[in-house]
């Protein structure tokens, strides 16, 4: 996988088109046999749809820099597979939104992923791989996404937090993290106990807990996936410098 670079991008403009991934046609069976094993060691797993994105690029145009692309639609059971086997198309890229909350005393708050997850004990921003409800007139809304994914894991609301205008991009293929600030009106320690008074109420939280990030030293990087800690070495990097 590329390094990643941290790129500030004014608009997204991606269209979703539906076709066959020759990927999950080969490997249909070693899918399958795959999905098999991840849901006895994890039996709350979800064979839903989601979208994977295929031909994009970065360049300007009247709204600024924007990043353009097509989704198409699979099974869940593929993109996990195609994950856990090394990412062996590299012709797609799972690009997804993520909600970098900032709090009013300038944290950061990361969600800790509960155990019967895909991704159990990762730390990060509430995100998710879009799926066929991030879809509008046959345009991908990824800040929809941010925002759905946002309520569904931490129980903020979209009239709770204020958004930056534009995208902080993540672009590491065959990962594309795009990061909207998304600004609370108050300080950590009380978002934190907030979101935790909201996981404790739910048995299927996909959350277990949230984690105050106020410098580098902070970051744990045996936990944080490498785009987010890249991502919060270059914001903190940013704000010593101003």
């Amino acid at each position: 996988m590329s390094a990643s670079r941290i790129l500030q991008i004014d608009a997204l403009d991606l269209a979703y088109a539906p076709r066959p991934w020759p990927f999950a046609e080969a490997e249909a069976d070693r899918i399958a046999a795959h999905w098999r094993t991840r849901l006895a060691a994890k039996p709350r797993l979800f064979n839903g749809r989601v979208l994977l994105l295929g031909r994009h690029a970065i360049g300007a145009d009247r709204r600024g820099v924007t990043l353009r692309g097509e989704y198409f639609e699979t099974e869940f059971a593929a993109f996990l597979a195609w994950r856990d086997f090394g990412f062996p198309d590299l012709t797609v890229a799972n690009a997804f939104s993520m909600a970098a909350l900032v709090s009013a005393d300038g944290a950061f708050l990361l969600g800790e992923m509960a155990a019967h997850t895909a991704n159990a004990g990762a730390t990060y921003f509430p995100s998710g791989t879009p799926d066929p409800n991030d879809v509008f007139d046959g345009k991908v809304d990824l800040a929809a996404s941010a925002l759905r994914e946002l309520e569904e894991e931490t129980g903020i609301t979209a009239d709770a937090i204020a958004c930056d205008p534009g995208w902080t991009v993540v672009y590491a293929p065959p990962r594309i993290a795009c990061l909207k600030l998304m600004r609370l009106a108050e300080p950590a320690e009380a978002v934190k106990a907030r979101i935790e008074a909201f996981l404790a109420a739910d048995p299927e939280a996909e959350l277990s807990g949230v984690r105050i990030i106020r410098g580098t030293a902070d970051v744990d990087r045996a936990r944080a996936p490498s785009f987010v800690a890249d991502f919060l070495d270059d914001a903190f990097a940013q704000k010593s410098a101003g």
